[in-house]
């Protein structure tokens, strides 16, 4: 599997299905797709006490980098083939503590996709569908030189 000759939405299928390894940062904090379409994103998150902030709770950088992953990785689903993406902007607003050790499912949908931008939310949300955070980012699509 060439990634560069892939579709976003290839891609994000592959490493969904292991065909690629996962990434640094889903090791740091746990994460890791559960559902891929076209425009949308799901994974499944978990909290400990590697997370914790000087106050003993969730560190709010927990909720923030993984709805920057998931917003991330749905702007990721609607690219063509040997384009990537950047994020310029992540509006997160935290509703309640994030717990530790509770299974968490976050969600990134694309609202928008323009020429040179994607924008998308995501939420992060209890089995039960309880919101404990919500985001909105704006995503730069980066194209190779020919």
């Amino acid at each position: 599997m060439n990634p560069l000759k892939m579709t976003g939405l290839e891609i994000m299928q592959a490493f969904a299905q292991g065909h690629f390894p996962e990434p640094g940062i889903a090791k740091t904090m746990p994460m890791k797709p559960v559902e891929v379409e076209q425009g949308r994103i799901v994974f499944s998150a978990i909290a400990d006490e590697r997370h914790t902030n000087p106050l003993g709770g969730v560190h709010g950088g927990f909720a923030a980098t993984i709805l920057d992953s998931v917003t991330g990785c749905a702007t990721h689903t609607v690219l063509a083939a040997g384009e990537s993406y950047g994020t310029t902007d992540l509006n997160i607003k935290m509703c309640r503590p994030i717990p530790f050790n509770t299974p968490l499912i976050a969600e990134g949908k694309v609202i928008n996709v323009g020429r040179n931008l994607v924008i998308s939310e995501g939420y992060i949300r209890d089995e039960d569908g309880k919101l404990y955070a919500h985001a909105t980012a704006t995503n730069m699509i980066i194209r190779r030189s020919a």
